[in-house]
C-alpha cells in the first residue's frame, strides 16, 4: 500500500495499527495521520527497535492488510453474483 492509499484509509486503519502496535498512543496515531515514514518512526521510538525492523513489521502488516482487502473484495463479489 503506498503512502497516498494509506493516508486515504487512515481512519479505517487506525484500529488495526493500534491492535498491532499497542504501545502507540492516540496522540501518536493523530501525528502519524497515515504517513508511512511517521508510522515507522513512531514504532521505532515506542518499541526501541532499529528502523529496518520497524520497516519490516510495517511491510508485513501492509501485506496482511492487502490480503484481507482482497479476501473481502472476493467475498463481496461472490455475494453480488449470488444475488
Amino acid at each position: 500500500m503506498n503512502s497516498d492509499q494509506m493516508k486515504g484509509k487512515w481512519k479505517q486503519m487506525k484500529g488495526s495499527v493500534k491492535e498491532r502496535w499497542g504501545k502507540l498512543t492516540d496522540d501518536d496515531l493523530d501525528v502519524i495521520d497515515g504517513q508511512h515514514d511517521q508510522l515507522i518512526g513512531k514504532i521505532q521510538e515506542r518499541y526501541g527497535i532499529a528502523r529496518e525492523v520497524a520497516q519490516k513489521q510495517v511491510d508485513e502488516w501492509n501485506a496482511q492488510a492487502r490480503e484481507a482487502d482482497k479476501e473481502r473484495d472476493r467475498s463481496f463479489e461472490e455475494r453480488r453474483k449470488a444475488s
